[in-house]
């Protein structure tokens, strides 16, 4: 069986705050690759829950974190396609990324 590692590391500040983030994959080359934000998921098998993780630096605007969330969930939408095959629940939440998504284009508009 072939096996594959992802492995973060995360640089915090005096006060436990992420300063950088950075990975490596045994899939993706030598390369270290830098990140401003992690959002990881997991389903635990015994508590029948998800197990998360999120981690953002101070580097990671406002707006940016908000559509890194939309993203995430978009993303989730084709996960469920794949892994279920529910279209209807998967176009549920590609509705609401879009509604979502004017919201931020609205938002940004007005500040500009």
């Amino acid at each position: 069986m072939k096996k594959s590692e992802i492995r973060f590391s995360i640089a915090l500040d005096d006060k436990k705050v992420p300063e950088a983030i950075s990975w490596t994959a045994t899939d993706a080359g030598p390369d270290i690759h830098f990140a401003k934000a992690i959002n990881i998921a997991l389903w635990d098998r015994d508590e029948r829950g998800t197990m998360k993780i999120d981690l953002w630096t101070k580097e990671m605007p406002v707006d940016e974190m908000k559509r890194f969330c939309v993203d995430n969930m978009g993303s989730m939408a084709e996960s469920l396609v794949t892994a279920t095959n529910d279209t209807e629940m998967a176009t549920k939440i590609r509705n609401l990324c879009r509604e979502l998504t004017d919201y931020l284009n609205k938002q940004e508009a007005e500040q500009r």
